[in-house]
């Protein structure tokens, strides 16, 4: 996303969480590796070598699997961004993709809707258009961000005026 040319008011970047770091990652899978080696000894042991080549592709896959997850979680981003002119949702998903929703500042307002048995619901509105914000957040934080981008955009609307004979 290419800065803007007006001066931005307010800007939120939304990730999801991530559990793993390159290093828990390779803890996993040294983990995995060990286990399955105790795994295969065994087999070997009792004479059930037929099975080993499974064992192999079942711990590759798991791998795989949880690499993949965490490449795609990498790529998860979400902007918010205020501005005088605009007020810009732009989302970026796991497989790379890239959305963008471009509301009215001046129109535009913050719904939150908590919910008990998930983290509710944060929506931008703005004539009739609307956009669910911080899908990957927690309740706390979507919280956190309602008021800070309606703390935002209330300052947004009220004018401020320079005048300086008045100083």
């Amino acid at each position: 996303m290419a800065p803007p040319a007006e001066p931005v008011l307010f800007q939120a970047v939304c990730t999801p969480p991530r559990s793993f770091s390159p290093r828990g990652f390779r803890v996993l899978a040294g983990l995995l590796g060990l286990f399955t080696a105790m795994q295969a000894t065994m087999f070997l042991i009792i004479g059930a070598w037929p099975i080993l080549p499974f064992l192999g592709v079942e711990v590759g896959f798991a791998v795989a699997l949880v690499a993949i997850h965490a490449r795609g979680a990498a790529r998860m981003v979400e902007v918010v961004m205020l501005t005088p002119e605009r007020l810009v949702i732009s989302r970026t998903d796991a497989r790379g993709r890239h959305e963008e929703v471009v509301l009215d500042p001046y129109w535009a307002r913050t719904v939150y809707r908590p919910d008990p048995a998930h983290a509710g619901v944060l929506r931008l509105e703005s004539r009739g258009r609307s956009a669910e914000v911080g899908r990957h957040l927690g309740a706390a934080e979507k919280a956190s961000l309602h008021d800070a981008l309606a703390g935002a955009l209330a300052r947004a609307r009220r004018p401020d005026f320079d005048n300086p004979q008045l100083r």
